[in-house]
């Protein structure tokens, strides 16, 4: 990458765009274009080419995109797929359109529910996906399989990075929508407050993150049935309790945002589509169009290659967050995917591994948190 290039960041408020600039701005680059919504609806096309048109970005990271957790995923399908179906479609038909490299950000849940262990790129399209999270799985396969055919066809410089479940600064917390783990952080974080009888801490969380119109003047019986409706609450005996989801046992794997970045700067510094023909299979000289039905599955797994079952990451949240209540699991509600463990023996072989430790990670993500 040229440092003097324009880099235009797609989605540079999220997780992963907001890690994605810190990398960059750490590594001495300077020249950022980017767009907010709603000046910026990247779902319309006119609006997205328009924006081409006028900053001609030479390499674009695709982080854009509607994220959230079982519950959003299960309930809001037609705005999961819809949605990402758009903004990724008109973002990599702008950089075909503007000559860009383009990094493009999916997710482990492309992968068939049932899925051999650890799931290999090879493995997609293989099997049926897991039910709860399909529309938006479907829509990451489509962005997948885009940037594969406008290489493919056209001999573009598109690379299609797969991260596993992700946390860090800058998360989201939304009690409804976020993750597995800053859920239980959030939670834990809450029922810690609670137990402390530290309602003044509670009124501030819940106000910072708008929830429930909550402000300095709401009455206890208003703090507690709203913390109750996120299942945090006393219990039959009295004691502090939240609940959880499911049983417990899925096994997950989880990778700090700050090394997903860098595994994208890396790979957008190193590697070209044409250095993956020639690696994965052996084109040295590409003539395109490619038609040849074995050149699929170009796309690059970024994780750390261990997992941990959601009971264990609870209980090792547990110990950082110092959360002295019981947990509850509610066994009623779905596990979801088994297991979700990446391959990353390609990542491997490209150079790069992953620096931080979970609990870490954690830890710096916990600080982050309750100093905000």
């Amino acid at each position: 990458m040229n440092k003097n290039e324009k880099i235009y960041i797609a989605g540079h408020n999220g997780l992963v765009g907001s890690a994605i600039m810190r990398n960059l701005k750490s590594k001495s680059y300077t020249n950022f274009v980017t767009t907010s919504y709603p000046k910026y609806d990247l779902t319309n096309q006119q609006v997205v080419l328009d924006f081409f048109e006028k900053e001609k970005p030479k390499y674009v990271f695709l982080a854009a995109a509607k994220v959230g957790g079982i519950v959003a995923n299960n309930t809001y399908r037609a705005d999961f797929i819809y949605q990402n179906l758009m903004i990724q479609s008109n973002i990599i038909f702008a950089c075909y359109k503007f000559n860009a490299k383009l990094l493009f950000l999916g997710s482990s849940c492309i992968y068939p529910k049932y899925c051999e262990q650890p799931m290999q790129e090879s493995h997609l399209l293989t099997s049926d996906l897991e039910y709860t999270n399909e529309p938006y799985a479907i829509a990451k396969i489509a962005g997948i399989k885009t940037m594969e055919s406008f290489n493919l066809q056209y001999g573009t410089n598109f690379i299609s990075v797969m991260p596993t479940n992700l946390f860090g600064e800058n998360d989201n917390f939304d009690l409804e929508k976020s993750h597995v783990l800053p859920a239980i952080m959030r939670k834990m974080h809450l029922a810690k407050c609670l137990k402390n009888n530290n309602i003044d801490a509670i009124k501030l969380d819940l106000k910072k993150n708008n929830i429930e119109n909550i402000n300095e003047n709401s009455e206890l019986y208003e703090i507690l049935n709203i913390l109750e409706k996120y299942g945090i609450k006393k219990n039959k005996k009295q004691q502090i309790e939240i609940e959880l989801w499911g049983s417990g046992s899925p096994r997950r794997e989880f990778l700090f945002s700050n090394d997903l970045a860098d595994a994208c700067v890396y790979l957008m510094e190193n590697l070209n589509f044409i250095d993956i023909l020639k690696n994965q299979f052996g084109i040295d000289k590409p003539n395109f169009p490619i038609t040849s039905p074995q050149i699929k599955n170009t796309h690059i797994n970024i994780g750390v290659g261990k997992d941990i079952s959601i009971k264990e990451l609870a209980e090792l949240i547990k110990n950082i967050v110092g959360y002295q209540g019981e947990i509850y699991w509610n066994t009623n509600k779905p596990d979801g995917t088994p297991q979700k463990l990446l391959d990353v023996s390609k990542l491997h072989s490209y150079g790069w591994k992953a620096k931080t430790e979970l609990k870490n990670g954690i830890e710096l993500v916990y600080n982050k948190y309750k100093n905000l």
